[in-house]
């Protein structure tokens, strides 16, 4: 079979780094994840050992797709022909005999559907479309066109409490799961990653993510402003913020996914300069 199944993230990294470098926007998620697993160890995400894979054409070629899986989570395909992810969801139907069925499957839209049709077929699951995104990728970096009150900064020690709430509130508002939010929050503050907009009387009021350059790309999120402080334009002031340190920081190519349910956030996103790259999708399998 054209697709290699392993456990281990050196092997991975060895045989489809190259791959997932080389189109970085396309493997966002794969390159992001890999780079915390190699940081922080294979149980980051949760106590199941992650899956990885890669795939090629022929026997021993080049490699042209790729996922992993670090369950609870569900699988994230990356860049890849439709017939390798229908490849891939028949492969792993094979192997999961007896073992806790997929919850879902995530990545790019047409590679999705097959996956989801494949796997439906191979199991009679059932898929429903649990969220619908679009990737962007940043352009030329404009300011807000009205610019909000006030100033970002980065955030510190003293915002940890505040910003494990927000992460909280988010993952709840979007319906994600956090493995570890104080872990998390107190990671990403460590790394500088993390970008606060302070109101007029020097508040926070917004916050936003700025991955580590992996691959001469970073990604943008999480973006949150609380309910009480939505509409004063904090969220364009705090992105552009975070994206600006994200090129100062070597980036070249910054990128961010919207909810398409969300013209707010399609629309001020455009506005400081991100362009639509691809359209994604999440299913939900159910029996």
């Amino acid at each position: 079979m054209p697709w290699t199944l392993s456990t281990s993230l050196d092997d991975f990294r060895g045989r489809a780094g190259g791959f997932l470098a080389a189109n970085p926007a396309e493997n966002t998620v794969l390159l992001t994840i890999t780079d915390r697993l190699t940081a922080r160890g294979p149980r980051y995400y949760g106590d199941g050992a992650p899956v990885f894979g890669w795939w090629s054409p022929e026997p021993d070629g080049p490699v042209a797709g790729a996922f992993l899986q670090t369950p609870p989570f569900a699988p994230r395909l990356g860049l890849m022909p439709e017939r390798a992810a229908a490849e891939l969801a028949v492969e792993l139907a094979g192997t999961r005999d007896g073992a806790t069925p997929l919850a879902g499957v995530g990545g790019g839209a047409a590679v999705v559907r097959a996956f989801g049709d494949a796997w439906a077929g191979a199991t009679g699951a059932t898929a429903t479309v649990r969220t619908n995104e679009r990737l962007y990728r940043l352009g030329e970096l404009t300011g807000p066109p009205r610019p909000p009150a006030g100033r970002p900064r980065l955030a510190g020690a003293a915002d940890r409490e505040l910003l494990i709430r927000w992460f909280d509130a988010f993952a709840a508002e979007v319906d994600i799961r956090i493995p570890d939010t104080a872990m998390v929050v107190d990671d990403r503050t460590a790394g500088g990653q993390l970008h606060l907009w302070e109101d007029g009387a020097g508040r926070p009021v917004a916050v936003a993510g700025a991955s580590a350059v992996v691959a001469g790309m970073s990604r943008i999120g999480p973006v949150y402003t609380p309910h009480e402080a939505r509409g004063r334009g904090y969220a364009s002031g705090v992105t552009a913020a975070a994206s600006a340190a994200a090129l100062a920081g070597g980036a070249q190519e910054v990128l961010l996914y919207t909810d398409l349910a969300n013209p707010t956030s399609n629309a001020i996103y455009q506005q400081i300069g991100y362009r639509p790259v691809a359209d994604c999708l999440e299913l939900a399998f159910g029996a």
